[in-house]
């Protein structure tokens, strides 16, 4: 008999068809002689609906009053659930955060995980019920109801296993596992049986949606396997846990991208101390990420300075660099609003080289040019201009042999871009 947490998305509990397939796929785990804990999310689209109603009201709502509001979307699914499970004739209890004691801190709409009391929940698994947690919210040390921030049912049902001390972790989604690139991008795609932390996290960060990067962080510190896995297909999904130093890792795992880039640049910047802190001081005070950062060798006593940001923050870095110009004395201002980042990630190119010049030659057999080049130690990310992602992941697919089935002896590693 093993612990299994069971996370499912809102496409998962859409609506009541839906809650009772999953209440068939919980009696199912049960019915393997295991123990299960469910986090759930709202159904699909009441997040949405209730910020819609908020924002009729006014298009600032205090932070506070929206979480209250957030938070009831869960308190739907979870009661609408242990109802299907009962109807099988299980028995199971519904939770709020408040109930288990999901402490966070008091960062409402973004709050984070403190600790989690499991003596409730131990209790039910005591009494043969089946825990049915909501997801995405939690109580702050007043007591105040919080929320994690999107997507945050995952990180729920990652310290809901944590605290545990859960065999498996299992994140149902629409999907039914991680993929070496997006199936949408490149038909090809493969489905990986595993995958590392690190590798995980990489590939969530350079715009993979499969999971949240706090959830795959907050796994990867108590070390709880994860497995994604779909609601709606058989299937044993992409376990995601540490390297296996006994199994030979690919060089490359799976190929990335990200849509929502944009690049900035400073040209002929004096060549003083302090002067990068002089150009990105006033973005970071704005609350905004930095991303990719290249500075040339300085010529005539000037250098360019350029760096990419998300796309939707472009129009006010713009603005701040503008009214700040004459301030770093640059001699002019541009940017480009209409590129994308691939990238190859893989816990094999610690031991491997000519990652780099694979992924070169790849795309200069297409004619596509590289703007920016950013690495470490398990990936290589390049900017290119938007025109060529869908042709850039392609050409990387197939440069690395990714589309190529996993060898016997081997456990392949990838994901979804």
């Amino acid at each position: 008999m093993a612990l299994i947490v069971q996370k499912y998305g809102g496409t998962s509990v859409a609506d009541c068809s839906r809650i009772e397939h999953v209440a068939g796929k919980v009696a199912a785990t049960r019915g393997q002689g295991h123990d299960v804990v469910v986090a759930v999310s709202a159904m699909a689209g009441e997040t949405d609906r209730l910020l819609g109603l908020a924002n009729t009201i006014t298009p600032r709502p205090n932070s506070r009053e929206m979480d209250v509001l957030l938070a009831t979307g869960e308190q739907v699914s979870i009661a609408l659930l242990c109802i299907a499970l009962e109807k099988r004739g299980l028995k199971a209890q519904s939770f709020t955060a408040g109930q288990v004691c999901i402490r966070t801190d008091s960062a409402h709409r973004k709050a984070r995980i403190q600790e989690i009391d499991t003596e409730r929940l131990r209790s039910a698994l005591a009494a043969g019920r089946i825990p049915v947690v909501a997801g995405f919210q939690g109580v702050n040390e007043s007591g105040d109801v919080t929320t994690l921030g999107r997507g945050g049912g995952d990180t729920t049902a990652v310290g809901l296993a944590a605290a545990l001390k859960a065999d498996e972790c299992q994140i149902y989604t629409d999907v039914d596992g991680v993929y070496t690139t997006d199936p949408r991008v490149v038909p090809e795609a493969r489905r990986l049986r595993r995958i590392t932390f690190e590798e995980m996290l990489e590939l969530a960060s350079l715009g993979s949606k499969v999971l949240q990067i706090r959830a795959v962080e907050f796994a990867g510190k108590y070390n709880v396997p994860l497995r994604v896995l779909s609601t709606f297909k058989e299937g044993e999904g992409t376990l995601i846990t540490y390297e296996d130093k006994a199994v030979e890792a690919a060089v490359v795992s799976g190929i990335a991208f990200n849509r929502d880039e944009a690049e900035i640049a400073l040209v002929g910047v004096p060549n003083h101390p302090g002067m990068a802190h002089r150009i990105l001081g006033p973005v970071s005070d704005a609350n905004i990420e930095v991303d990719m950062i290249v500075q040339n060798v300085a010529r005539d006593g000037r250098f360019d300075f350029t760096f990419t940001i998300h796309r939707n923050d472009y129009p006010q870095v713009m603005d701040i660099l503008q009214a700040n110009l004459g301030a770093i004395g640059a001699e002019r201002l541009q940017g480009n609003d209409r590129v994308v980042k691939l990238s190859v990630v893989g816990v094999g190119m610690r031991s491997h080289a000519g990652v780099a010049s694979t992924l070169f030659r790849a795309l200069a057999e297409k004619a596509i040019d590289i703007r920016m080049v950013a690495t470490s130690e398990i990936k290589v990310s390049v900017v290119v201009d938007e025109k060529h992602l869908e042709q850039g992941v392609r050409a990387l697919h197939q440069a690395f042999g990714l589309a190529n089935p996993p060898r016997e002896d081997s456990l392949h590693r990838g994901t979804a871009g």
